[in-house]
Parts: structure tokens; C-alpha cells; sequence
């Protein structure tokens, strides 16, 4: 079975104000506004900006509704060629289509038209001097970041192997001292006991450090520990897509954990799932070293490579070839696990003997 967290049910955005874009993090597109100061308050919905030619042309149907209008000199190009009464109408008819905001590009003056519908219908018109193809890339990387669906959940996030490794567990389980071994092996912490989550495009979910504590880590009988001054500033990242989730669970007696790793449980975050590694938390178990062996483990599977799987294909196989070599009747179960024993036996049995040559 999954373990099912969180839930994603459609695409959702969180909507941001068009006042957002004259923040700091657009800076270098220097955007300047001309008219519509009382529309900043203008929501947009969706991070996808779009060019309203085909609109001007009269064709409407895929100018979508909360959304950042770019206009290059192509656009203004078009409408100056169009008489005046039909460009007045064009631009009127663009303008009361529910848009977030105009910005036209390359420092092109937008025509008076333009300006007047803005102003009456308070909708926010900014121009930059960047190219279109630099304001489209800009904008979208930024309302991407910004209006990016997002959970924060009680975790840690850790760099291991250039794997992103989400650290589960509930309160008091060892995730704190986990991390800590393990940034003591070498890896980096991205955050401890809160991580903020973001899904981006293309199914890319990245985590991120939480700005008040970013790099802090809480050890019950210590305190509260700065990881970048103990351990130096190459202990700690603000950011890493997540690639693995591996939960921390009480050891509870009687309880059947995964002995092959061949089910194969995954993790729902925002709607992407993600290989799901549960280990359960013992007395004189190593964790960080299993969860070392974890990011590995999973290192290989990326490069086509299941231990768990070829070796159950060579018991399998094992299993057949007697089937066949005897009356043609595949062995029982408890043949079939003798099989298998002996096989794990005889390499075990392999391997000292090498090691005692070796010693010679």
C-alpha cells in the first residue's frame, strides 16, 4: 500500500496580485508603469503569460482570463496599420477580456488607445526595454516561483549523494539526529523539522528552507545549533528537488516490514509520487547508514540496476531448472525457500572461502 499524505486534485496555482511584479526579483527588467495605478490589486491566476496578436485580429477564443498580456512590436506594429476606428475597437474589446496586465517590450511607447482603455477600465499597463522573448522568460520564471502550489510539511530535507531526500517520522523519532550524522558524513542539509514543498512544472517538486530558521537544527538535551557554523558553509543548501522519501517508524514488534525491497511504495506529494523507503527505528540500528544505502540503492535503480529483482529472477530461475531436471513438477514452497537459502548460503560460503585464499 502508498501512504497517501497529501492529496492533488487539479492544477491550482496560488493567485498573486499584479502589484507582484514591480518586486525586486524583476528588477532587471526595469518595468515602468504608464497608466492603470488602481488595478494593481489585479489578480493573476495562472503563471503562463501569453501575446495577444491573434485578439487584435478580431480572434478572441484563447485569450484566457487572469493572465499577463505581453505586447512586442509586432502587436504594435499591427494595430498602427489598422484604421482608427477599428483599431480603437480592437484595443477596447482586448481590454475588456478580464486581463491581469499589459506590458508592452522593447521600449515601445503603447499607442494612445491603448492608454485610454487602461485607464478606463483600471487595468495595470507597464513597459519595459527588454526583448519579448527576455520579459516572457522573466515573467514566467517568476510567477512560477511564486504562484507554485506548495505544502509545508514537519520533515527534513537533506542533500545525499546529490539525491533530494525527504526525512519522515513522527516527533521524537530521530530525524533531527539522523541529519545531523549525516552532515557529519559529508552531505548537506537543506532544512530540519519544517520543509516547504513546491510543485513545479513538468512534475518537478522542489524543497526549500524555511527563511526564519534556514540551517537550524533543534537536539533535545543541546538546543538549537547552527549547522553552517558548525560544520561549514558546504554543510548546507537552500534548495534541492525531491527525489526520495524515506520515513522513520517505531520499531513495532510483530509487524512485517519489507525484507526484499521489491514492493515497490511510493509517496504522494502534491500529486507526484516518489520511491518511499520505510525504516524502522531500533535500538543499535545504524540510521544514517541506512539511509546512506538507501540514496544509493536508488542511485542504481536510476542506472537500470534492482539487486532485489535480479535476485529473485535468479531464484526463480533456480526453482524452474529443478522443476524440469526432476519429474517435471516445480518444487513446493517450503522446497522453494530451501532453494533459496541454500543459494545465499553457498555464496556466503564462496565469498570466505576467497577471503581465507587471499589471507595465504
Amino acid at each position: 500500500m502508498s501512504d497517501r499524505r497529501e492529496s492533488w486534485e487539479d492544477e491550482s496555482f496560488v493567485e498573486t496580485e499584479v502589484r507582484s511584479l514591480t518586486s525586486d526579483a524583476l528588477a532587471d527588467l526595469s518595468l515602468q508603469l504608464v497608466t492603470g495605478a488602481d488595478g494593481l490589486d489585479r489578480l493573476i491566476l495562472k503563471p503562463r503569460v501569453q501575446k495577444p496578436g491573434l485578439a487584435f485580429a478580431g480572434y478572441y477564443e484563447y485569450i484566457k482570463p487572469g493572465r499577463v498580456q505581453i505586447i512586442g512590436a509586432s502587436e504594435i506594429g499591427y494595430l498602427n496599420s489598422l484604421p482608427p476606428r477599428l483599431r480603437e475597437k480592437r484595443v477596447r474589446d482586448v481590454a475588456g477580456l478580464d486581463v491581469s496586465c499589459f506590458v508592452t517590450t522593447k521600449g515601445k511607447d503603447p499607442i494612445s488607445e491603448f492608454v485610454k482603455e487602461c485607464e478606463n477600465h483600471s487595468i495595470p499597463l507597464f513597459r519595459t526595454d527588454s526583448m519579448s522573448s527576455t520579459t516572457i522568460t522573466r515573467i514566467t520564471y517568476f510567477l512560477e516561483e511564486t504562484m507554485a502550489p506548495r505544502i509545508t510539511i514537519h520533515g527534513g530535507l537533506l542533500d545525499v549523494y546529490g539525491i533530494g531526500l525527504l526525512l519522515l517520522g513522527e516527533s521524537g523519532v530521530g530525524k533531527s539526529e539522523c541529519a545531523l550524522d549525516l552532515v557529519w558524513r559529508g552531505h548537506r542539509l537543506v532544512s530540519d523539522d519544517t520543509v516547504l514543498i513546491k510543485r513545479h512544472p513538468n512534475e518537478v517538486v522542489i524543497g526549500y528552507s524555511n527563511d526564519l530558521i534556514s540551517h537550524h537544527m533543534e537536539l533535545r538535551g543541546i538546543g538549537i545549533i547552527n549547522v553552517k557554523d558548525l560544520f561549514g558553509v558546504s554543510s548546507t543548501r537552500d534548495v534541492k528537488p525531491i527525489d526520495i522519501v524515506v520515513k522513520l517508524e517505531r520499531w513495532v514488534e510483530g509487524t512485517e516490514y519489507d525484507r526484499l525491497g521489491v514492493t515497490g511504495e511510493s509517496y504522494d506529494l502534491l500529486g507526484v509520487r516518489k520511491p518511499l523507503v520505510r525504516l524502522p527505528v531500533a535500538s543499535g540500528r545504524n540510521l544514517a547508514l541506512l539511509v546512506e544505502i538507501a540514496a544509493r540503492n536508488y542511485l542504481m535503480k536510476l542506472q537500470g540496476y534492482n539487486t532485489a529483482e535480479e535476485l529473485v529472477e535468479r531464484v526463480n530461475e533456480e526453482i524452474m531448472r529443478r522443476g524440469v531436471e526432476g519429474d517435471g513438477v516445480a518444487p513446493l514452497p517450503s522446497e522453494s525457500a530451501s532453494i533459496r537459502d541454500k543459494h545465499i548460503i553457498n555464496r556466503s560460503q564462496h565469498e570466505r572461502t576467497r577471503g581465507v585464499r587471499r589471507k595465504r
